[in-house]
């Protein structure tokens, strides 16, 4: 009879324990997380081609002030290049559409279409399904003390005037 050894491979890191992490690094993995299960129940209903980098285009359309790739590129810290890019890659998956700027035809501005509006809206609906399963798993009392802990965090250390004017930047 062979017996396995439980230590890790060579060529693998030894496991560690996630109660062991840092709270910087257990808020991110949790967020992640999240989102990660979101980005999957849309693209399980359709919405295919969906990626974190898009999220940070759509908050700047979900007001419907339709800005241009280049003002896009100035409000998510990127260059002009890279705004157009995501637009245009947006574009063929049909969630933005570029049009003709009132009283500017040489302005073309980036718009969310109705599908992206759905998705936006359906992304919305599923984080709060996720929510609710959280609370329903830790009880509303502790959720509400990680939720004051976390904007605390963000005020201390974080942008809320950014988060709270939708100008958080791409992180790359």
């Amino acid at each position: 009879m062979v017996v396995q050894s439980q230590a890790a491979p060579a060529d693998r890191p030894p496991r560690l324990r996630v109660a062991d992490l840092d709270v910087a690094h257990l808020a991110k993995f949790a967020g992640e997380a999240l989102l990660e299960v979101t980005y999957r129940q849309l693209l399980d209903e359709g919405y295919t081609g969906l990626r974190h980098a898009h999220g940070y285009v759509f908050q700047h359309l979900v007001d419907d002030q339709g800005p241009t790739a280049s003002e896009l590129a100035a409000r998510l810290g990127v260059s002009q290049q890279a705004a157009c890019k995501r637009v245009h890659e947006l574009v063929g998956l049909g969630y933005v559409t570029l049009g003709v700027g009132a009283g500017d035809a040489r302005r073309r501005e980036v718009r969310l279409t109705p599908r992206g509006r759905a998705a936006v809206d359906r992304a919305r609906e599923v984080r709060a399904v996720l929510e609710a399963e959280v609370v329903g798993r830790l009880g509303p009392a502790v959720v509400d003390t990680v939720r004051a802990a976390l904007v605390e965090v963000i005020e201390v250390f974080g942008d809320d005037e950014a988060i709270a004017g939708r100008r958080v930047p791409e992180v790359t």
